[in-house]
């Protein structure tokens, strides 16, 4: 990488960007083996790792979660509803709000996923208090990026 203040070269290896693309698609990659063993996607994980936690969320709130829009995340729920993981209902009180909830099936999976997080831990061949911190400095880069994003949009 350059210094700050100066202008960084049009050099592959010297992107940012393309560091953590780089390291996106290995950190997919990892998970990969395990993942198709129980027949899961990484999105479709990442979409059971909410549900894991909290069983039944509304459509929209795992779309805003996942950044996601309905054009991609529908299509991943069909999907999961076909292989029994998940269901999708209009909620009683409230018909614009579809839940998206975790079926007995879906909830199943989840000691497999946590063999997967296991294994994708120690490849990384970090500590624990690595891990935190690069996690945690990747979403302020993510909030950051999204919010000079959102400056910039036209209206």
């Amino acid at each position: 990488m350059t210094e700050p203040g100066t202008v960084a070269p049009l050099a592959l290896d010297e992107q940012l960007c393309f560091a953590l693309h780089s390291a996106s698609r290995a950190m997919t990659g990892c998970y990969r083996p395990i993942l198709d063993s129980i027949g899961l996607t990484y999105s479709q994980y990442a979409v059971l790792l909410v549900l894991w936690a909290e069983e039944t969320v509304p459509q929209r709130e795992l779309g805003e979660r996942m950044f996601l829009d309905s054009g991609t995340l529908s299509p991943m729920l069909t999907r999961l509803e076909g292989h029994g993981l998940v269901t999708r209902a209009r909620r009683p009180d409230d018909e614009r709000t579809v839940q998206v909830s975790l079926t007995e099936k879906g909830k199943a999976l989840r000691e497999h996923a946590a063999a997967a997080q296991d294994q994708v831990i120690e490849a990384t061949g970090m500590s624990m208090d690595e891990l935190f911190r690069l996690r945690d400095d990747l979403q302020r880069l993510a909030s950051r990026l999204r919010s000079a994003e959102s400056e910039v949009a036209p209206a």
